[in-house]
């Protein structure tokens, strides 16, 4: 299977919008309440435009079933976006526009951590390697930013993944909800080594 991925443009953000209602709802449902989701939904959760405006914010594509044979000329092809994550330098950890704890100074790659931000899949079509192909376009981008930590408040749902990925566990947080619970979360941090930048440059 063909996954084309390119940045994100203001243009797709209503289709990123479904996709995450999408994706939380499925595929956070065992890790966390209905009214949890339904509050991080409405805060937490949602399309961050700053990460679009500074390019730092990737989508995943393929081919709907329906242009399935189509002739790669024909103007009836189609594409869906299936997948979305990105990286930022700036200071927020975490949540979308809506968000009221966002922090939107830059970070200095000398010193700080590049944050890994908003990652998620249409449920549709979870284990095909999307997850897998946006963290590595991120942290590629972010090591010829100047970068050597990552790190990120991953969902519980994704603490495996990221694991998988070289990440480790540093601290539990509790991100506040304004129906009065809270979303438990995992900071999470990869050091990039010496090796690696050295063969990515």
């Amino acid at each position: 299977m063909n996954f084309p991925i390119r940045k994100a443009v203001p243009s797709d953000v209503p289709v990123l919008q479904a996709l995450i209602d999408r994706s939380v709802r499925v595929l956070q449902a065992n890790d966390y309440t209905p009214t949890q989701l339904e509050s991080a939904l409405a805060t937490v959760y949602g399309v961050d435009s700053q990460l679009i405006a500074d390019g730092t914010y990737f989508v995943v594509e393929t081919e709907t079933e329906a242009s399935a044979g189509i002739q790669p000329d024909s103007p009836s092809r189609a594409s869906v976006i299936v997948g979305c994550g990105g990286w930022s330098k700036r200071k927020t950890l975490y949540g979308g526009d809506h968000w009221s704890g966002r922090e939107d100074s830059l970070l200095d790659p000398r010193i700080d951590a590049a944050k890994i931000r908003a990652f998620f899949v249409d449920p549709v079509w979870v284990r095909q390697g999307i997850g897998t192909l946006v963290l590595e376009a991120c942290e590629t981008a972010a090591i010829a930013d100047g970068f050597r930590r990552l790190e990120m408040g991953a969902t519980l749902t994704g603490v495996a993944f990221y694991r998988s990925r070289g990440y480790a566990e540093r601290e539990r947080l509790a991100v506040p909800l304004k129906n009065g619970e809270s979303l438990p979360i995992v900071r999470m941090e990869k050091r990039i080594a010496d090796a690696y930048t050295a063969g990515s440059r």
